[in-house]
């Protein structure tokens, strides 16, 4: 199914190896039997999720993003550390280290591919319920402010452009739905 479409890698070579990233140039062959280049980033894959109140407020993290020179507003998210790792696991990790809190009940909502015209990276989405604060420990590279909004101020902030961040959209769209359904 779909031959017509896929693309059969006939070399690879490291163009960049990063802690975080590694630049790919592939040579592919086409459906059509031609060849052609395909530069693209590896990726270990991240999680991330959206933590929801009692009182019906998410928990989002603010923080600058020196890609986009921008102050951001998102949900928590991290890489997977190890090869393998369970995004859930990775999940509560990153939702203790960034905001303190752990939560008792987890949700799957979706697996993102944030970027595929040029990255492999795939990020797990949770939603979390029943929560409990505690400490934030961050890691020491890491400057976040918590955030607390309704979930309905998230979904007009997302509208008005104030949160522009590819998971975090997805996710405060889709606990929305999945809460008024």
């Amino acid at each position: 199914m779909y031959e017509d479409l896929i693309e059969t890698k006939l070399e690879s070579e490291n163009i960049f190896d990063g802690n975080l990233l590694h630049i790919k140039k592939d040579k592919v062959k086409l459906p059509n039997g031609g060849e052609a280049y395909r530069e693209w980033v590896k990726h270990p894959g991240a999680a991330a999720v959206i933590p929801l109140t009692d009182q019906g407020e998410i928990i989002l993290v603010r923080q600058y993003r020196y890609p986009i020179d921008e102050v951001t507003l998102e949900i928590p998210a991290g890489k997977l550390d190890v090869s393998g790792e369970d995004p859930l696991e990775c999940a509560k990790r990153e939702l203790s280290e960034e905001t303190g809190y752990t939560a008792q009940e987890y949700k799957f909502l979706s697996k993102l591919a944030t970027s595929v015209g040029f990255s492999d990276e795939v990020i797990y989405i949770y939603a979390a319920k029943g929560l409990k604060a505690g400490t934030q420990h961050t890691d020491e590279d890491e400057f976040i402010n918590v955030v607390k909004v309704p979930l309905a101020e998230a979904v007009e902030m997302v509208l008005d452009g104030r949160i522009n961040d590819g998971k975090s959209v997805t996710a405060i769209f889709m606990l929305d739905r999945m809460m008024n359904k």
